[in-house]
């Protein structure tokens, strides 16, 4: 998790500090400094007049770039700047070097999602399959009212296509309700106004669809094979209760755990009675094969880019949404935002290709639209002024410059310590 952690940030943090130095050269500007990462330096090198550096702490960058007002804030007031100096120049390239790096990153975001959708399609379970058996309501799915079996039929009123569909973020941060079809009635179940900030715990869980299995290995020397479960059997009841739906069989093995039950065991035709005792742990030793059909889509190229590139935006249109959320107190913070811990998780602790690229991609969206908000010190916040420039013709004093830069760092500073402490807090 964490190599996968450090490798991923050090490629986003690296791809966007490219995006500000090549805008830069493109307009004649010099480069003092690239660097990955913040000191202790591991090691540093100078290519003409640009000093490059890895840092021991991934969890930023920087571009430094003559005559520019940066992080380093050493800039002076220049009255006759040089040629190659940034504050030299006009005032929409200037805004286009400092946008380099949402550039780069909404260029990887979009590309990686596009890859991804054209090279694995999708797969996904639909909603005519999961409506077959229902839904499997855990403990936040039974406070909103769902029960086992339910078929969803509409969010907010609108069809949906996938189960996938249940859980977009942008659905359930805009509150609503869920149309259900229970014993022939249709009901409404409404979202409460913390949904979303109860889904994000990691306590919790919301809806899975009901997942018919059967035996797919038994384990040698398990109670399982001492009973002589084989593959292709079906479990139909433990102790008199339903154990069809996987669900339902870890829900009996964790009741009756401890206990001597009779299982009901459905072998072609035939019917089999056992009488074993549960052990401790809640397993009896076999593989299951899941039943319910997974549906996968292919696209071509042209197909892949749309949907890529709808993929890769949805990400900022998610992530803004929750941001006025969180803003507007509709959203706990503490839930809601994550540091280098929280990001480090999704990773996972097992590498697998596929799924650390769509991080990757995922956290590139997320790095340009953070960049992106008007704080000073980040990327917007220097947009801003720039466009404030290009809209009346005169440039912000130098001193003014220097003072939202600090207050910048402040705020980012506090936001950084805010996170990081939340993270240790939320793994308890």
């Amino acid at each position: 998790m964490i190599i996968q952690f450090l490798v991923g940030l050090s490629i986003i943090v690296g791809l966007h500090e490219l995006g500000h130095m090549l805008f830069a050269r493109w307009f004649g500007m010099r480069v003092e400094k690239f660097s990955i990462g913040f000191p202790p330096k591991i090691f540093s090198f100078k290519i003409g007049h640009t000093s490059y550096a890895l840092g021991a702490i991934p969890l930023g960058g920087s571009v430094k770039i003559a005559g520019m007002i940066d992080e380093y804030l050493e800039q002076k007031e220049i009255k006759n700047p040089q040629p190659w100096e940034f504050v030299a120049k006009p005032a929409w390239q200037r805004w286009l070097v400092i946008m380099g790096g949402i550039i780069f990153n909404l260029i990887t975001g979009v590309l990686i999602y596009i890859v991804l959708t054209f090279a694995c399609g999708e797969s996904f379970i639909s909603k005519k399959n999961m409506n077959i058996h229902g839904i499997f309501p855990h403990t936040l799915g039974q406070t909103i009212g769902f029960q086992k079996g339910d078929k969803i039929l509409d969010i907010n009123g609108k069809d949906f296509t996938r189960f996938s569909d249940l859980m977009n973020p942008y659905h359930l941060l805009n509150g609503g309700y869920y149309t259900v079809l229970r014993n022939g009635q249709t009901l409404t179940l409404h979202m409460p106004a913390n949904f979303l900030e109860k889904l994000s715990s990691k306590k919790t869980f919301f809806l899975e669809p009901l997942q018919p299995f059967s035996v797919k290995q038994v384990i040698k020397d398990s109670i399982a094979a001492n009973i002589g479960l084989q593959p292709g059997d079906t479990i139909l009841t433990i102790h008199g209760t339903s154990a069809r739906y996987f669900q339902e069989l870890i829900h009996c093995l964790q009741q009756y755990k401890g206990q001597t039950v009779d299982i009901t065991i459905a072998r072609g035709t035939s019917l089999i009675i056992k009488k074993i005792m549960i052990p401790i742990t809640g397993k009896l030793g076999f593989c299951p094969e899941i039943l319910l059909p997974v549906e996968k889509k292919s696209y071509g190229l042209a197909d892949a880019i749309m949907v890529g590139t709808h993929k890769a935006f949805d990400v900022i249109w998610t992530n803004a949404l929750g941001l006025v959320k969180v803003f507007t107190g509709k959203l706990s913070a503490t839930q809601s935002l994550s540091g280098p811990i929280g990001i480090a998780k999704i990773f996972g602790t097992q590498f697998n290709f596929i799924h650390f690229w769509r991080m990757i991609g995922l956290l590139s969206m997320v790095l340009a639209f953070v960049n992106f908000l008007p704080i000073p010190a980040l990327d917007g916040g220097h947009g801003i002024f720039l466009i404030y420039e290009m809209i009346t013709g005169r440039s912000l004093p130098t001193r003014f410059l220097l003072f939202m830069q600090k207050v910048g760092i402040l705020i980012l500073l506090s936001l950084a310590i805010f996170t990081i402490f939340n993270d240790i807090y939320k793994l308890f």
